[in-house]
């Protein structure tokens, strides 16, 4: 019946335009607002039509929510993680943080700098030497010509691989090659390796004081092992020191002017007169000899800090402690 319908609580009347909200399915709740007791009417008779159309409205609302812009709201960070405004600390940062300079001034971080440096100072003197030597040779008999002759040598100091060109006054125009005597490689390079090899120990052993100390009070091993090493380079830079100090006093023997005139046949003739050339300049040389025996010295006397570091000294200091001790606790 049109404007009406049946409820158990009776006959309702009901708008003639309302019609299309009981079909849309909105009756059911107009009815339920209208009635208390007509909610069992909008389950029964409009809630059949009602639940799609609510279906379909929900879907539709979601989907365009889906496709609304949303505002970017804060990114959310792991635990731990730097903040977005914050910049990540660098490696180098990192790795610098965790050094302590204050052990450069204790011993133990001052000679290793020390040991360091001269090191450097001996191999760079050694290796980077180059001296000059040379004669004057004037022919007699008409031609009266003068030769000067120039001798470069240096580092390793295979003075026989040398060459160098001799005049001949007995009136050939063609020269003779000949040779630097000696072969004094082997003191010098002893010396050279031996520089490296403190530098490059020194250099990792500066490393561990540093950034690594309290590995290096816990491990037992390490001070062990970096005393028997420092006893090993102390005897080394003595030896290197004393063997490459003989070395150059023999490459200044051999690379006198005066061995290099005695050297050459032609000036023995009686007309041939020859004289003194370049003198070589050898205060490099002597200088990397210095700097060896200072190297010993410092090395020397690491020893002893090093030694207070191993097991050795700990266990003996208590040892000391508890004898004065008792001497005080007798008195």
């Amino acid at each position: 019946m049109d404007g009406q319908t049946d409820t158990p609580g009776g006959v309702l009347p009901i708008p003639l335009g309302a019609g299309s909200g009981l079909g849309g399915g909105t009756g059911g709740g107009g009815l339920s607002r209208g009635c208390p007791g007509a909610d069992r009417g909008g389950l029964a008779g409009g809630g059949a039509v009602g639940f799609p159309v609510a279906a379909l409205t929900a879907e539709r609302s979601q989907r365009v929510a889906e496709a609304a812009p949303t505002a970017p709201g804060p990114a959310m960070s792991e635990p731990g993680a730097p903040a977005a405004g914050d910049k990540a600390p660098r490696l180098q940062d990192r790795v610098l943080s965790g050094v302590r300079w204050g052990r450069l001034l204790e011993p133990l971080g001052f000679i290793k700098v020390l040991e360091w440096l001269f090191a450097i100072f001996a191999f760079g003197a050694c290796g980077s030497f180059s001296g000059e030597t040379g004669a004057t040779v004037k022919c007699g008999g008409d031609t009266k010509e003068m030769s000067a002759i120039s001798v470069q040598f240096g580092y390793p100091f295979r003075l026989y691989q040398i060459p160098f060109e001799m005049p001949d006054c007995a009136g050939e125009s063609e020269t003779r090659t000949l040779h630097l005597v000696g072969d004094f490689s082997a003191p010098a390079e002893f010396f050279v390796t031996l520089g490296v090899f403190s530098f490059l120990y020194t250099m990792a052993a500066l490393v561990l004081y540093l950034r690594f100390h309290s590995l290096y009070g816990e491990n037992k091993k390490l001070p062990v092992a970096d005393f028997c090493v420092t006893v090993c380079f102390t005897f080394f830079w003595l030896v290197a020191a004393a063997a490459w100090g003989k070395g150059l006093t023999d490459v200044k023997a051999a690379t006198r002017p005066a061995s290099l005139i005695a050297a050459m046949g032609v000036c023995q003739g009686e007309e041939v007169v020859c004289n003194a050339g370049a003198t070589p300049a050898m205060g490099l040389a002597n200088i990397s000899v210095l700097f060896g025996f200072i190297n010993f010295l410092l090395w020397a006397g690491n020893c002893w800090f090093v030694l207070k570091e191993t097991p050795w000294q700990a266990q003996a200091a208590p040892r000391d402690s508890a004898a004065e001790q008792g001497a005080i606790d007798k008195q």
